[in-house]
């Protein structure tokens, strides 16, 4: 079992939800901790909490933002020390009806969920392979291997499958790992952070109570972050929360093989 307690972490969506799974799971393992997120309520009580068991510094930070994201990097390695362990975590769940689509709601979308990844890692990366250590897991979903109807949200976790995997390849060879978080139900409070944002991708009314009893259908985030640790002890490539996406994986693979 590695021993994590010299590492340090960042960990963006790290005040609540998943985020807040992880940092509990490496605070208790003595991991230093920056978490960065947008509700600056939640990093205080995070930051509360955390700061019993380990050194911890919060940032309010826009995943989108990357002049800011630089900031939040060096402050952190100031305080904390080298960054080890980077959660490309943040993210919303959009949605929008296919003829009520725009530009602007594709623009948010892939911003947040995709770009906010790939700052992330060019905010980090060029440190970590100057050190030739490091980790790195981005959170993508279930739905990032089989489609679903939300177009937005699909199309934006594909990539970040496909980014991770790519990536994982080009720095195998450079002391850093990689893994693609990919959750299927979590018991988090994403649907309600979305429509609070106010962003113009929320789900329809009709809608919430389903997808909130689906996701509520899952494990808690303290689970969930018990989960990374385990997929990063064992560097997998994947890291999943649960089965449920399992027979639509292999459905979709045998479609695959079959259309050869």
């Amino acid at each position: 079992m590695r021993d994590w307690s010299g590492s340090a972490a960042f960990i963006t969506g790290g005040a609540r939800g998943i985020g807040l799974g992880i940092a509990r799971a490496f605070a208790e393992r003595g991991v230093r901790l920056a978490l960065a997120d947008v509700d600056e309520a939640s990093l205080a009580r995070s930051k509360e909490e955390l700061a019993r068991l380990t050194a911890v510094e919060t940032y309010r930070l826009d995943v989108r933002d990357r002049a800011a994201f630089a900031e939040a990097a060096d402050a952190a390695e100031r305080s904390l020390g080298s960054i080890d362990l980077l959660f490309n975590n943040a993210g919303i769940v959009p949605y929008s009806a296919v003829h009520d689509l725009t530009y602007d709601k594709w623009d948010l979308a892939l911003a947040i969920n995709l770009t906010g990844v790939v700052n992330g890692i060019q905010t980090f990366l060029p440190r970590m392979l100057e050190r030739e250590a490091g980790y790195v897991v981005n959170t993508a979903s279930a739905a990032g291997l089989v489609s679903d109807s939300n177009l937005l949200y699909a199309t934006a976790k594909f990539a970040v499958v496909g980014l991770s995997e790519s990536l994982r390849l080009n720095v195998a060879g450079h002391g850093i790992d990689v893994s693609v978080l990919c959750p299927g139900p979590v018991d988090t409070g994403i649907v309600a952070n979305t429509r609070a944002s106010n962003a113009g991708v929320a789900l329809r009314d009709d809608l919430v109570p389903g997808v909130e009893a689906f996701l509520r259908s899952g494990p808690g985030i303290d689970a969930v972050g018990e989960m990374v640790v385990a997929g990063m002890e064992e560097r997998s490539p994947w890291i999943f929360t649960g089965d449920e996406a399992r027979p639509h994986v292999e459905k979709r693979m045998a479609a695959l093989l079959d259309a050869f």
